[in-house]
């Protein structure tokens, strides 16, 4: 059974940064794409960055020259670097593991930005 466990949400003010991460109990992490998404109240959720096995990423306009994703494979483990946060991406950022066949998700961290 695939487990995925987010870290490293919180408080954080504007212009300020977090690091989130996804660590995954799987048994070949790199045969798997990951993807970060978030989800604020009363809107739906949304993909902000995706990497695949291959290393190839993608961001939502939203976040392109802000935020970077990264994957460590040897610990299984997805990273979202958000620098320059604004109010508009308080949300709770939830990962998700996609074997090509099955998508797997974590519960989910809340990242609440300040003005």
């Amino acid at each position: 059974q695939v487990q995925l466990v987010e870290s490293g949400g919180g408080l954080v003010q504007a212009g300020g940064s977090l690091r989130l991460s996804c660590a995954a109990s799987v048994h070949i992490f790199s045969n798997n794409d990951m993807g970060w998404y978030r989800q604020a109240p009363g809107n739906q959720r949304e993909l902000v960055a995706s990497i695949t096995t291959d290393g190839r990423i993608n961001y939502s306009d939203s976040v392109k020259g802000r935020f970077t994703i990264s994957r460590d494979n040897a610990r299984k483990t997805v990273y979202l670097q958000m620098n320059s946060l604004k109010p508009e991406d308080t949300a709770v950022y939830s990962c998700m593991l996609y074997t090509g066949t099955f998508q797997y998700w974590g519960q989910g961290t809340q990242v609440t930005v300040s003005s």
